[in-house]
């Protein structure tokens, strides 16, 4: 269950972080509606449909609450929580076709999405090794469609591609594949740049679902730190080779969470529109939502975080 108290409360310690923190992206507990439409800091963008950003992205302190696992406590005798960061509620619904430049040419009707920017300094975050950490939990009264395609975290070059990225759902395919959902779509699934998934665990109600991407920008490596709930993260994958992902600064990119739901193919579509997913495709219009918290990322050079000011070594093969 996602809330259980004996647990964590048995787990709880200081806040405070054993490796140092690059970027810090969680929510602040003052963080407001109006300081995402600015954007505010810790954010630096939000690729969304035609409303305000704050129509797009909620904060919550209560419901649910954030992942337990970066939690501080009180002062006192008792190991009483202390909340350090809200939720961010992401959604999309049929106004969510971001439209590059403003310019009405350029929509985006084949996607819906919502994404934040999460990331502002290239240079910090993405050379040597770092690892990026975040949190994800399922809406349950805004579902995803397990018979689309979603990219909900990624980190995104200029040229398009992502270094790497999480998924969910029916991959898209030209033609639509003739059963869906397929049996992989209710999983969340890490992949490297070439699309070869590295980690794959099902995607459950009620749980936070931590992660750790430990990224070798010199050497173009991954690796995935994972668990569930107030579970400590642990290493769940080897050491994988990332080169066709592009070498030194071209290869930088921005880290992005949040909700990119792919369309099916239009059969009625021309053979070339089929294949032209950011401009083309069947979408439903639905409202879905996912929730996300514990967004930051960290060097290794004292090791990567684990949960409850506990560190791991990094993955080394």
């Amino acid at each position: 269950m996602l809330f259980r108290a004996a647990t964590i409360l048995s787990a709880i310690v200081s806040l405070t972080f054993a490796t140092p923190i690059i970027y810090d992206g969680r929510a602040p507990l003052n963080y407001t509606e109006a300081d995402i439409d600015g954007p505010k800091a810790p954010y630096v963008y939000v690729v969304r449909g035609s409303k305000n950003s704050s129509y797009y992205v909620d904060f919550d302190k209560i419901l649910p609450p954030p992942t337990p696992l970066w939690i501080g406590k009180l002062p006192g005798f008792l190991p009483l929580p202390k909340l350090t960061e809200q939720t961010v509620k992401v959604k999309i619904d049929n106004s969510s076709v971001f439209v590059p430049g403003g310019n009405p040419a350029n929509a985006q009707y084949g996607f819906r999405r919502t994404e934040i920017i999460a990331q502002n300094d290239r240079n910090a975050m993405e050379t040597g090794t770092t690892v990026f950490h975040f949190s994800i939990l399922k809406d349950d009264l805004h579902p995803l469609n397990p018979k689309h395609e979603y990219q909900i975290v990624f980190i995104e070059p200029n040229d398009g591609t992502h270094v790497f990225q999480v998924r969910y759902g029916s991959n898209f395919a030209n033609p639509t594949q003739a059963h869906l959902p397929t049996s992989n779509a209710f999983n969340l699934e890490i992949t490297d740049h070439a699309l070869n998934v590295i980690y794959s665990v099902p995607f459950k109600s009620l749980t936070w679902y931590n992660f750790a991407v430990q990224v070798d920008w010199t050497n173009r490596t991954l690796g995935v730190f994972a668990s569930q709930n107030a579970d400590q993260l642990e290493k769940v994958s080897k050491l994988r080779p990332n080169l066709s992902a592009t070498a030194g600064p071209d290869g930088q990119g921005d880290f992005h969470f949040g909700v990119i739901k792919l369309p099916l193919v239009n059969p009625t579509d021309s053979e070339a529109d089929k294949g032209d997913v950011v401009h083309h495709g069947i979408q439903e219009g639905t409202t879905e939502a996912l929730y996300y918290s514990g967004v930051f990322v960290e060097s290794i050079t004292k090791g990567v975080s684990t949960g409850y000011g506990k560190t791991t070594t990094p993955i080394t093969a």
